[in-house]
């Protein structure tokens, strides 16, 4: 199950995680962003307990989205303790997410 993120939640859900995070930085208007959902779901139960993930809304939350210098969405996001180690852009397969998932781990 993916956990819905806000600026004020962010620091302490994503950045103080003590396991690794993936956070897909979505709008509701964006056709590609509904795409990759079921996908962000679908690895969220293969990686339970071992990857956190997280949904954050770009326009209910501006202060992350500009933070991360979020321009295009989806936009995934890899955080390892506190750290942005990838950025995927676009709405990709589960294939071809889950390698990225594995190399947090």
């Amino acid at each position: 199950m993916t956990l819905v993120v806000t600026d004020g939640t962010f620091e302490e859900e994503v950045i103080k995680s003590s396991q690794p995070v993936v956070v897909d930085m979505w709008a509701p208007w964006c056709g590609p962003c509904r795409m990759v959902a079921p996908v962000v779901e679908s690895l969220s139960e293969k990686y339970k307990g071992r990857v956190k993930f997280c949904k954050l809304n770009v326009d209910e939350n501006s202060k992350t989205a500009v933070r991360y210098h979020i321009m295009s969405i989806p936009t995934m996001m890899f955080f390892k303790n506190g750290e942005v180690v990838d950025t995927v852009i676009g709405a990709l397969p589960e294939s071809a997410l889950q390698p990225k998932v594995d190399n947090l781990l």
